[in-house]
């Protein structure tokens, strides 16, 4: 281990069982309330012939997790199973009246719930009226009033009877905090797993689920806590020779030449929310699904269309609302013609561009006419969920989570809407947010001769990269600028070649560089935060830095 590596891993408390976790520590999956019911009444289910619809969600989480599932129940020797999943526009998230019907035509008489369900006690009571039983796994906040389901697998229950439960199992009380971070997918794999356990599935043959667990768990932005870790640590191994035939032309179409964190988050996930945002997430569920190959070239170069469609349409929202420029000194409201699939991107972008929670809303047909519908973002001290319930006579309907919510509301509500949100922001009187945008360095170096071939090497340990293992942050202290060169037709990118204190030299790259950051000139001395990354050209490999921020300036 480099002194530099070291020094990383130190800096970031990570145990060797972190570095490398054995897949036999994980948690045992009847730690999760309502397991052991679930998996008795699956067993039952496939003993008696039933047929079983799993119901799931319409972004990367939900469709993994449904195909997890789907998975493991094949595993488990059932053998009519269905997935249905939501259409973004016409039912939204959960539960639907939809899945009644749907149970019903079908002749089911058992409901698998992945990624949703905690909260729709309605549909489940209505599913047992008409003698069809729910199974909810979901990983969301849960209701004071759960489902009166067969079982509610959800490790953010907090209802007494688990609590009481668990209140005896102090030796796994680590365990349990874990498995609160597991997205929707992680919840569904736990079931897997625990039908293996049971000896439902064939020892080992769950591990096959893992690259999809990969999948969900980075697209869903779950923080990687002990047990994430662990089931992304193999989703990584199991991802680089996946058996899914749909996945690898996902994987091929859409040019991955290296699979890590970064390629998940950042490529395999906006194609397979692209499917749920710009039409459908069964266009996505079907070729994670596909097993012909030149079928799911098909399927997947219709899925790199919806991306670039997702892709275009978002640009073109961003550039209409600066063009409008619209400004608030607390929250934006803003307002378009923008498709209905990408506002809490647009919303995303917003706060992203300019440090401040975020609304954007458009136009949209409902059964009592013209509405606005939009989503939220925030960050730092700012809860979506508590301001909404401030504003709550101005809304049709609306809810969700700290960071991100959804919101109707009447036209003519708009103004009263736009004054509440704000005047309840400036009571919070809320002070030095901007801090939650800063880039922070694991460590400070004036010496560069330590980012070597060897230590990319070493920093693969570390990935899959995600929420609360981000890419490691360097902050290059005072390094001299040699060498200075802007790129691309329109110049919007710089090359850097910087000597440190050792003498050592290292190449830096800022994309779309700000205008500060064209100020640095060759001879000067400068401070840069930088990810460290690989840049192989012609086959050869070289190590490089990603200028995130010049120091003291964003």
């Amino acid at each position: 281990m480099s002194k530099l590596f070291e020094q990383l891993v130190k800096q970031r408390g990570f145990s060797v069982d972190y570095l490398k976790p054995k897949y036999e520590t994980l948690a045992d999956p009847f730690l999760l309330p309502d397991m052991k019911k679930a998996v008795d009444r699956i067993r039952c289910a496939r003993d008696s012939g039933e047929k079983i619809l799993i119901y799931g969600d319409y972004d990367a989480d939900g469709v993994t997790a449904s195909t997890v599932m789907k998975d493991a129940l094949e595993l488990a020797g059932v053998k009519t199973i269905e997935v249905m999943l939501p259409d973004r526009f016409r039912d939204g998230y959960g539960m639907s009246n939809k899945v009644v019907q749907r149970a019903k035509e079908m002749g089911a008489t058992l409901v698998v719930t992945v990624d949703c369900g905690s909260g729709n006690k309605k549909i489940v009571d209505e599913l047992m009226r008409e003698g069809i039983e729910t199974i909810v796994t979901d990983h969301h906040e849960c209701p004071a009033e759960l489902p009166d389901a067969v079982a509610v697998v959800n490790p953010k229950r907090k209802d007494g009877k688990f609590l009481r439960e668990i209140d005896n199992l102090e030796e796994d009380s680590e365990k349990l905090v874990a498995l609160r971070d597991l997205a929707g997918v992680g919840v569904a794999f736990m079931v897997a797993k625990a039908l293996e356990k049971m000896g439902l599935i064939k020892a080992g043959q769950e591990k096959w689920l893992l690259d999809l667990v990969l999948i969900g768990t980075i697209c869903d932005s779950m923080n990687f806590s002990m047990e994430n870790r662990l089931l992304c640590y193999y989703g990584m191994k199991v991802i680089g020779k996946t058996r899914r035939v749909g996945l690898k032309e996902l994987l091929r179409r859409a040019g991955i030449k290296k699979m890590n964190g970064e390629a998940i988050g950042f490529m395999v996930g906006p194609r397979i929310n692209a499917a749920g945002r710009m039409a459908n997430a069964k266009v996505a569920f079907d070729l994670i699904n596909a097993t012909n190959k030149m079928e799911a070239a098909k399927m997947a170069e219709t899925l790199e269309d919806l991306n670039t469609r997702r892709r275009n349409q978002q640009t073109a929202a961003m550039t209409d609302f600066r063009a409008k420029g619209e400004t608030a000194d607390g929250v934006l409201v803003a307002t378009g013609d923008w498709h209905e699939g990408i506002l809490g991107i647009i919303a995303g972008k917003m706060v992203e561009e300019y440090h401040k929670p975020a609304f954007a809303l458009s136009m949209v047909d409902s059964e009592d006419g013209k509405i606005l519908k939009g989503s939220g973002r925030s960050f730092g001290d700012f809860n979506l969920a508590e301001a909404l319930k401030v504003c709550e006579k101005q809304l049709v309907g609306g809810g969700g989570h700290a960071g991100a919510a959804g919101v109707k509301l009447l036209p003519e509500k708009l103004a009263g809407f736009r004054t509440e949100i704000n005047e309840y922001y400036e009571s919070l009187k809320l002070t030095d947010q901007e801090r939650f945008f800063e880039v922070r360095a694991d460590i400070v170096t004036s010496e560069l001769g330590g980012f070597t071939l060897d230590f990319l090497d070493e920093l693969e340990l570390l990935e899959p990269f995600g929420v609360g293992n981000e890419l490691p942050v360097f902050e290059l202290e005072d390094v001299w600028v040699l060498d200075k060169k802007m790129m691309g037709a329109d110049e919007k990118h710089m090359r850097l070649m910087v000597r440190g204190s050792d003498e050592k030299t290292l190449k830096l790259v800022a994309f779309n560089a700000t205008e500060d950051l064209k100020k640095v000139e060759c001879g000067e001395k400068a401070s840069m935060l930088v990810n460290i990354e690989e840049n192989e050209w012609n086959g050869l490999r070289s190590v490089q830095g990603r200028i995130l921020a010049q120091r003291g300036l964003s």
